[in-house]
Protein backbone atom coordinates (compact mmCIF):
# COMPACT_ATOMS: atom_id res chain seq x y z
CA UNK A 1 0.00 0.00 0.00
CA UNK A 2 2.84 2.81 0.54
CA UNK A 3 4.12 1.62 -2.65
CA UNK A 4 1.56 2.85 -4.53
CA UNK A 5 1.60 5.98 -2.55
CA UNK A 6 5.03 6.99 -3.48
CA UNK A 7 4.56 5.71 -7.25
CA UNK A 8 3.34 9.01 -8.30
CA UNK A 9 5.79 11.13 -6.74
CA UNK A 10 8.62 8.42 -8.50
CA UNK A 11 7.61 8.84 -11.84
CA UNK A 12 8.45 12.81 -11.68
CA UNK A 13 11.97 12.29 -11.17
CA UNK A 14 13.63 12.08 -14.51
CA UNK A 15 16.22 9.22 -15.06
CA UNK A 16 19.65 10.46 -15.83
CA UNK A 17 20.48 8.11 -18.86
CA UNK A 18 24.14 10.34 -19.57
CA UNK A 19 25.90 13.17 -19.84
CA UNK A 20 28.72 14.75 -22.21
CA UNK A 21 30.87 17.71 -21.40
CA UNK A 22 30.59 20.38 -24.07
CA UNK A 23 33.10 22.61 -22.87
CA UNK A 24 36.27 22.27 -20.61
CA UNK A 25 36.68 23.97 -17.86
CA UNK A 26 39.52 24.64 -15.43
CA UNK A 27 38.86 23.14 -11.94
CA UNK A 28 35.50 23.56 -12.36
CA UNK A 29 32.70 21.15 -13.49
CA UNK A 30 32.68 21.15 -17.72
CA UNK A 31 29.60 22.53 -19.07
CA UNK A 32 27.61 20.04 -20.33
CA UNK A 33 24.68 18.53 -22.29
CA UNK A 34 22.38 15.92 -19.76
CA UNK A 35 19.97 13.68 -21.17
CA UNK A 36 17.16 12.29 -18.78
CA UNK A 37 14.12 9.79 -19.53
CA UNK A 38 11.00 10.73 -17.96
CA UNK A 39 7.19 8.31 -18.26
CA UNK A 40 4.17 10.17 -18.42
CA UNK A 41 2.12 10.01 -14.99
CA UNK A 42 -1.16 9.79 -16.48
CA UNK A 43 0.11 8.00 -19.74
CA UNK A 44 1.16 4.29 -18.73
CA UNK A 45 3.05 3.30 -22.62
CA UNK A 46 4.63 6.85 -22.87
CA UNK A 47 8.44 7.46 -22.20
CA UNK A 48 9.83 10.89 -23.06
CA UNK A 49 13.52 12.31 -23.34
CA UNK A 50 14.71 15.38 -23.01
CA UNK A 51 18.28 17.06 -23.26
CA UNK A 52 19.35 20.13 -21.50
CA UNK A 53 22.39 22.19 -21.12
CA UNK A 54 24.32 22.26 -17.42
CA UNK A 55 26.59 24.62 -16.83
CA UNK A 56 30.01 24.63 -15.13
CA UNK A 57 32.42 26.45 -14.23
CA UNK A 58 32.10 28.24 -10.38
CA UNK A 59 28.20 29.45 -10.62
CA UNK A 60 27.61 25.47 -11.77
CA UNK A 61 29.17 24.02 -9.40
CA UNK A 62 27.48 25.82 -6.44
CA UNK A 63 24.22 25.49 -8.11
CA UNK A 64 23.75 29.23 -8.85
CA UNK A 65 24.00 29.36 -12.31
CA UNK A 66 21.12 30.05 -14.23
CA UNK A 67 20.62 27.23 -17.27
CA UNK A 68 19.90 28.31 -21.00
CA UNK A 69 16.23 27.62 -22.19
CA UNK A 70 17.80 25.10 -24.79
CA UNK A 71 15.80 22.04 -24.49
CA UNK A 72 14.97 19.15 -26.91
CA UNK A 73 12.11 16.69 -26.47
CA UNK A 74 11.14 13.42 -27.97
CA UNK A 75 8.60 11.06 -26.58
CA UNK A 76 7.71 7.53 -27.43
CA UNK A 77 5.51 4.34 -26.82
CA UNK A 78 7.17 2.36 -25.62
CA UNK A 79 4.10 -0.57 -24.75
CA UNK A 80 0.99 -1.03 -24.42
CA UNK A 81 -0.59 2.85 -24.00
CA UNK A 82 -3.46 3.53 -21.36
CA UNK A 83 -4.59 6.56 -18.96
CA UNK A 84 -5.22 6.80 -15.61
CA UNK A 85 -8.02 9.30 -15.28
CA UNK A 86 -8.75 12.04 -17.21
CA UNK A 87 -6.25 14.59 -19.43
CA UNK A 88 -6.24 18.05 -19.94
CA UNK A 89 -4.92 19.90 -23.20
CA UNK A 90 -1.86 21.70 -22.35
CA UNK A 91 -1.89 19.72 -18.86
CA UNK A 92 1.78 19.65 -17.17
CA UNK A 93 3.28 16.27 -17.37
CA UNK A 94 6.59 17.23 -15.90
CA UNK A 95 8.25 20.11 -14.61
CA UNK A 96 11.66 20.75 -13.67
CA UNK A 97 13.57 24.28 -12.07
CA UNK A 98 15.95 25.69 -14.43
CA UNK A 99 17.67 28.53 -12.19
CA UNK A 100 17.55 29.12 -8.03
CA UNK A 101 14.43 31.09 -8.67
CA UNK A 102 13.02 32.38 -11.54
CA UNK A 103 13.32 29.65 -14.52
CA UNK A 104 10.93 26.63 -14.82
CA UNK A 105 11.53 23.85 -17.87
CA UNK A 106 8.15 22.35 -18.56
CA UNK A 107 6.45 19.35 -20.28
CA UNK A 108 2.60 19.59 -21.32
CA UNK A 109 0.50 17.22 -22.90
CA UNK A 110 -2.57 17.19 -25.54
CA UNK A 111 -4.36 15.13 -27.67
CA UNK A 112 -4.74 15.57 -31.29
CA UNK A 113 -8.27 14.00 -31.19
CA UNK A 114 -8.43 13.92 -35.18
CA UNK A 115 -5.41 11.88 -35.72
CA UNK A 116 -5.59 9.97 -31.98
CA UNK A 117 -1.90 11.44 -31.23
CA UNK A 118 -0.77 12.56 -28.07
CA UNK A 119 1.31 16.16 -28.50
CA UNK A 120 3.97 16.95 -25.96
CA UNK A 121 5.66 20.37 -25.69
CA UNK A 122 8.15 21.38 -23.58
CA UNK A 123 9.18 25.27 -23.06
CA UNK A 124 10.72 27.34 -20.36
CA UNK A 125 9.34 30.25 -18.30
CA UNK A 126 10.88 32.84 -16.37
CA UNK A 127 8.77 34.80 -14.33
CA UNK A 128 9.69 38.27 -15.79
CA UNK A 129 10.07 37.73 -19.73
CA UNK A 130 9.30 33.95 -20.41
CA UNK A 131 10.86 32.21 -23.79
CA UNK A 132 9.82 31.32 -27.14
CA UNK A 133 12.53 28.62 -27.32
CA UNK A 134 10.27 25.39 -27.46
CA UNK A 135 10.38 21.77 -28.61
CA UNK A 136 7.44 19.29 -30.08
CA UNK A 137 7.27 15.70 -30.30
CA UNK A 138 4.14 13.71 -31.24
CA UNK A 139 3.20 9.82 -30.29
CA UNK A 140 0.64 8.55 -32.38
CA UNK A 141 -0.84 5.64 -30.52
CA UNK A 142 -0.92 2.61 -32.00
CA UNK A 143 -1.73 -1.27 -31.53
CA UNK A 144 0.72 -3.18 -28.92
CA UNK A 145 0.52 -6.81 -28.52
CA UNK A 146 -3.22 -7.44 -29.08
CA UNK A 147 -4.41 -4.60 -26.25
CA UNK A 148 -7.13 -2.61 -27.57
CA UNK A 149 -6.00 1.04 -29.25
CA UNK A 150 -6.93 3.54 -26.94
CA UNK A 151 -8.52 6.61 -27.91
CA UNK A 152 -7.27 9.94 -26.80
CA UNK A 153 -10.19 11.66 -27.04
CA UNK A 154 -12.15 9.32 -24.80
CA UNK A 155 -10.20 10.48 -22.02
CA UNK A 156 -10.07 14.69 -22.49
CA UNK A 157 -11.38 16.47 -19.67
CA UNK A 158 -13.63 18.80 -21.35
Amino acid sequence: MIALAVAPAAAQEPDLIFKKSTVWKFLTPDHKLATYGVDDPKVAGVACHFTVPEKGGLSGMFGVAEETSDVSLACRQVGPISFNGTIEQGEEMFTERRSVFFKKMRIVRGCDVARNVLVYVVYTDKLIEGSPKNSTSTVPIMPWGGAEVARCGDNLDE
